[in-house]
């Protein structure tokens, strides 16, 4: 069969490579199926030329894949539309962790005939040979669909044990000339960066997150090592970002990795996402050595009671002791604090503002909080709805989910007009602190110039 996959614009200057698509793709191609892209993240083409798109070309099957996020939301009701209106409507289908908690609402909303919940890539294989006829579409495990006026929800399909039995994404699909411009902390204007898939899921269960999977299966260190190497080959990256929930998912598992891309002499700088409970020195310094340069920790909040009613397992003491020790090694962390848990107050929130203010000596990022968001597939959210704090997930996309920023649903004692108005004056605080750095940072290279005649300036455009 003839499959278009879509990629949808969400207006980033450069986009993240779309790797589960990427990895749908290969499967689908592997198993002889005719596969293109619909790359509307680089043309940023308005969504009316999909319709034209489709009218003009002949698909047997049209795929979508979507986050949680009322941006996310409102595009896919936006590209639904378009598939919707083609002449030559190809099958619709429809996955990723946003319709996955609620697939009921989304076929609905979206008009599409098939949501794929959780892991796709065996599911995509079984569902077209039921869209083919080979097989019933109830067979399929994995999936949602309408029965006539009714939605049927397939079991559960089983996690892919050995991930490492799952292709390469189809890279060559794919425009890697663009998405190889991403840029990440500590990236020089030479690099070229493209993420890579360490390992699927999580080992900690913090109850704002919507991930569906349980525990974490890893790839093989020689699995990733020849990924990388496939990459600095054919297209010439030269920084690694891990696309992992967790790539520091224990002490043991991260060593090994490192350890493997040192013995194979990869030189690529790295970055991924990180715990804090695991963040020693001696791992550190090996992390260092394999080529990290950033660490992205979720610290979340700096309040034990409210580290505790997130789930988090993480201590104030361990954050602080952690980031100490990054800081030591030389390697850059990233810090995500949210506010408006359980248990948050304007005391708490000040407690984020100042270890912010305190461990932020460089440039790297722009700190800011934002509200926590209980998103579909959450604990967080299932909890809301038993409180009366949200009806449905109708209730969280149409009416309470209108922007990252601001609050959704507000589990503090504080009016909403309260919550914002501590929000901004932390964030403001944390803003001016960066301008102020920033000022700084720039005047002394100016004084470094002209005074010391620094050489190397190339300009205060380029700084």
């Amino acid at each position: 069969m003839k499959i278009l996959l879509v990629v949808y614009d969400n207006d980033s200057f450069v986009h993240w490579f779309p790797q589960g698509l990427a990895y749908i793709a290969a499967v689908l191609r592997l198993e002889g199926h005719e596969v293109e892209i619909y790359n509307q993240d680089k043309s940023h083409a308005p969504d009316k030329a999909l319709t034209k798109y489709l009218n003009n070309n002949d698909f047997d099957v049209i795929g979508v894949s979507v986050i949680a996020g009322y941006y996310q939301y409102q595009k896919l009701l936006k590209i639904s539309e378009a598939i919707n209106k083609s002449r030559k409507r190809p099958y619709y289908l429809l996955g990723g962790h946003g319709p996955a908690p609620e697939p009921e609402y989304f076929l609905k909303i979206t008009g599409a005939d098939v949501v794929v919940i959780g892991e796709g890539e065996v599911t995509i294989s079984e569902l077209m040979e039921a869209i083919a006829g080979k097989k019933a579409l109830k067979s399929v495990k994995g999936i949602a669909f309408m029965d006539g006026d009714k939605v049927k929800i397939t079991p559960r399909r089983t996690l892919i044990k050995d991930i490492d039995t799952i292709p390469l994404p189809a890279y060559d699909l794919f425009p890697m000339d663009y998405y190889r411009l991403l840029r990440m902390p500590r990236t020089v204007n030479t690099d070229f960066v493209m993420p890579v898939l360490s390992g699927r899921g999580c080992t900690f269960r913090c109850n704002f997150c919507y991930r569906m999977d349980k525990g974490f299966r890893p790839r093989s260190t020689e699995a990733i090592v020849d990924e990388i190497r496939f990459l600095k080959r054919n297209y010439g990256i030269t920084y690694i970002t891990f696309s992992d929930e967790l790539l520091m998912s224990s002490v043991e598992r991260t060593e090994e990795l490192c350890k493997g891309m040192i013995k194979a002499r990869l030189n690529v700088r790295w970055c991924c996402n990180g715990r804090l409970n695991y963040a020693k020195p001696d791992l550190l310094k090996l992390m260092k050595k394999s080529g990290c340069v950033f660490i992205n920790y979720g610290i979340e909040a700096m309040d034990d009671q409210v580290l505790k009613s997130m789930k988090k397992g993480l201590t104030c003491k361990q954050i602080i002791k952690g980031i100490e020790a990054t800081k030591k090694e030389g390697i850059a962390p990233g810090y995500n604090i949210i506010f408006g848990h359980i248990g948050d107050t304007k005391e708490t929130l000040q407690k984020g503002v100042d270890f912010l203010l305190k461990y932020d000596d460089e440039l790297s990022q722009m700190r800011t909080i934002r509200p926590v968001t209980p998103y579909p597939g959450s604990p967080l959210y299932y909890h809301a709805i038993e409180k009366g704090l949200l009806k449905d997930v109708k209730d969280f996309y149409e009416n309470k989910h209108t922007n990252s920023d601001l609050v959704a649903i507000n589990f503090t004692d504080m009016t909403n007009k309260e919550f914002h108005r501590c929000l901004m004056k932390a964030n403001i605080t944390l803003i001016e602190n960066y301008y102020k750095n920033l000022k700084a940072s720039t005047v002394d290279q100016t004084r470094k110039l002209y005074l010391k005649e620094n050489a190397s300036f190339r300009g205060f455009r380029t700084s």
